[in-house]
């Protein structure tokens, strides 16, 4: 049975190293961005390395941050 510190972490233990987490899990999600201009949802990756444009209407949906 799990135990809630396993089901809910807390926030340190968010911000570790996906494989120094107490289960091991990727920091990186997969979200879903709605156009403003045309309102068409793209699947878009947390950790994206290229500029996601709007299929619909090429509108820039997200790009990476420049470090």
């Amino acid at each position: 049975m799990p135990l809630p510190k396993d089901i809910h972490p807390s926030p340190e233990e968010k911000r570790k190293h996906k494989k120094k987490h107490l289960l091991q899990s990727p920091n990186a999600y997969f979200m879903d961005v709605k156009c403003p201009g045309c309102y068409k949802v793209t699947t878009v990756f947390s950790t994206a390395q290229t500029v996601i444009l709007c299929v619909g209407c090429s509108t820039v949906l997200c790009q990476p941050l420049q470090e």
